[in-house]
């Protein structure tokens, strides 16, 4: 798995935790809702670091938090 997506299925996996929706995330965490829907299709192959620690802090989780998961595990080499 790539690395774009590990972080679209984390926010997936976040929203469904929370039971909020794509929108609500956005509206949280301070991201138009069409930077969040481009980072969870194939318009956005570089989410941003900035707006994953915004969506972090909407959900009041730490960046570390985001990424301490087994998606990002074992993630495919992006130098080939």
């Amino acid at each position: 798995m790539n690395i774009k997506k590990a972080v679209e299925l984390r926010i997936i996996e976040l929203c469904n935790e929370r039971s909020i929706a794509i929108n609500a995330l956005a509206n949280i965490s301070g991201v138009s809702p069409s930077t969040v829907y481009s980072m969870l299709n194939k318009k956005s192959q570089n989410p941003g670091v900035v707006s994953i620690k915004k969506i972090c802090d909407g959900i009041d989780i730490s960046i570390r938090e985001f990424f301490d998961s087994d998606l990002f595990d074992d993630l495919e080499q992006e130098i080939k």
